[in-house]
């Protein structure tokens, strides 16, 4: 199993070389194991990151064949905690007497 986490993140530093190997590891994971993607980039954006129009269709057409797609919208869990911590962090300290 292949767990590649936020997906843009590896590839907005891809050279043109990188992508087409990216496109080899995927080409040979392709419906022989496990992968798992994430991304907040929308398919139709993954143009602008690999150099080419026909490395990215195939890449897409080998993810997108046989896949579950969870697409999760709202608010972020990252956030939501952040904003949760720094309210906690702002409340004055309880203090007990003895």
């Amino acid at each position: 199993m292949i767990i590649g986490g936020d997906f843009q993140m590896i590839i907005d530093t891809l050279s043109p070389t990188g992508a087409e190997l990216l496109f080899e590891v995927f080409s040979q994971r392709y419906e022989r194991g496990s992968t798992i993607v994430t991304s907040n980039l929308p398919f139709d954006e993954w143009t602008t990151v690999f150099a080419s129009e026909r490395l990215t269709g195939a890449l897409l057409d080998r993810l997108t064949h046989h896949v579950h797609i969870l697409e999760m919208n709202g608010d972020s869990f990252r956030l939501k905690h952040s904003k949760r911590r720094t309210r906690a962090d702002a409340q004055p300290a309880h203090t007990s007497k003895v």
